[in-house]
């Protein structure tokens, strides 16, 4: 059942990084599902040999869906390629509402394992990446109603066992979640909120099958089964892109503390691959969630 559809996000505009599969996508499909504009910024135009979904078969979806989509092909390291998509998206839906920062790119590897080419895409992606589009966003974000930016990104916890196993992945993540702390701060006056969401288990996408040795589709590996299906994230963000700007700003959120402390939801069976499954936790958790096994610094 999750979080339904209240019509919220009619005539509303997100523009949505990484959205052409996962987490991107199927926030993307929820937002739709209300006849939102979604402007899906990726960088998949043609079929890729091992992973599902372009930009157009994704606005294909987001249409059927109930949406308007407009497709565009981004590399979020590329300012020019940035620019293009800003006013793309203004000039065809009048401005943008939301910002989704989804776009990731994922190495965990040690210092002495992760070559700069890797580091470089990293911090180019996910810092960069969400600093550039924030940036170029917000001069239309400032003139929207209840405006917000979103970033998938981790709660800033100082703690030595969430930088010693990855310590570049790490710095990386934690860049897109400092965007959230000092934005939220600097535009709080103006009305923008800037906020953070994160899953408490492993989140089944083509970076978690890339990392388990699996196949995305298919018979499901001990991974999947392991972990929640990506609308776990759409649902949770559905919720908290509906809130006042002005009282939700500067959170880093938990999607199982939205879905269950604030939507209500009496549990998550519904987002499991696997009634009952013993599910793998994700990393960057507060030790209030961290009971259990961390995928993160142990092989399933």
């Amino acid at each position: 059942m999750g979080v339904q559809n209240t019509g919220f996000f009619k005539g509303k505009t997100a523009l949505i990084t990484g959205a052409s599969r996962g987490i991107g996508k199927a926030i993307a499909l929820k937002l739709a599902k209300d006849g939102a504009n979604i402007v899906i910024a990726a960088k998949t135009a043609q079929p890729h040999p091992k992973l599902p979904g372009t930009i157009y078969t994704t606005a294909d979806d987001i249409r059927a869906a109930g949406g308007k989509a407009l497709a565009c092909i981004v590399d979020v390291r590329d300012e020019a390629s940035v620019d293009a998509c800003v006013s793309a998206a203004v000039k065809e839906f009048g401005g943008i509402d939301i910002l989704i920062n989804n776009a990731s790119a994922i190495s965990l590897t040690g210092t002495l394992d992760t070559p700069m080419k890797k580091y470089d895409l990293m911090h180019s992606v996910n810092t960069r990446g969400t600093y550039l589009l924030s940036q170029k966003a917000l001069p239309h974000l400032l003139k929207g109603k209840n405006p917000h930016i979103l970033n998938l990104s981790p709660p800033l916890l100082m703690e030595p066992k969430w930088f010693s196993h990855h310590v570049a992945y790490t710095m990386a993540k934690y860049g897109m979640s400092m965007c959230v702390l000092g934005m939220s701060e600097e535009f709080k006056d103006e009305g923008v909120a800037v906020n953070a969401l994160w899953p408490r288990t492993m989140v089944w996408t083509a970076a978690a099958a890339m990392l388990s040795g699996s196949k995305l589709e298919g018979e499901l590996s001990d991974a999947q089964k392991a972990s929640r299906k990506p609308e776990v994230l759409a649902d949770a963000a559905y919720w908290m892109l509906q809130q006042s700007a002005a009282n939700l700003s500067g959170k880093f959120l938990i999607d199982e503390e939205v879905l269950l402390e604030r939507v209500g939801l009496p549990d998550l069976e519904e987002y499991s691959y696997v009634k009952s499954a013993k599910l793998a936790l994700d990393g960057f958790l507060p030790e209030k969630y961290a009971s259990g096994d961390n995928f993160f610094n142990a092989k399933l």
